[in-house]
């Protein structure tokens, strides 16, 4: 089998093998057709996982869809206003854990 190799990657062939880590030319083609190989089967599991991570999304908003026509919902902003007053509420016990902590020492 004949390859022709654009004047940048036979450069680069021939500097792995004058590195000392590969012996011959076939050896550096073999590592890198190794490589890809290793590459393809990496994307077919990376999109199988994008594909499912997707499927399970869908299912969320669809969940999330039917919960809302039963009325299941719940207000937006009552949600961020109780997340915000539960942030305040532990700054301020972590102030007055350090007010506590300073005075003691």
């Amino acid at each position: 089998m004949n390859i022709s190799l654009t004047p940048e990657l036979e450069q680069l062939v021939k500097d792995k093998v004058s590195s000392g880590k590969y012996n011959s030319v076939s050896e550096v083609m073999g590592e890198a057709l190794r490589l890809l190989e290793e590459r393809d089967a990496c994307g077919g599991l990376r999109q199988r996982t994008r594909n499912q991570r997707l499927a399970e999304l869908k299912a969320k908003i669809q969940e999330g869809i039917e919960a809302s026509e039963r009325g299941e919902v719940v207000d937006g902003e009552e949600v961020f206003a109780e997340i915000e007053e539960d942030i305040r509420r532990a700054e301020a016990q972590m102030q007055q854990a350090e007010a506590l902590k300073l005075h003691l020492m």
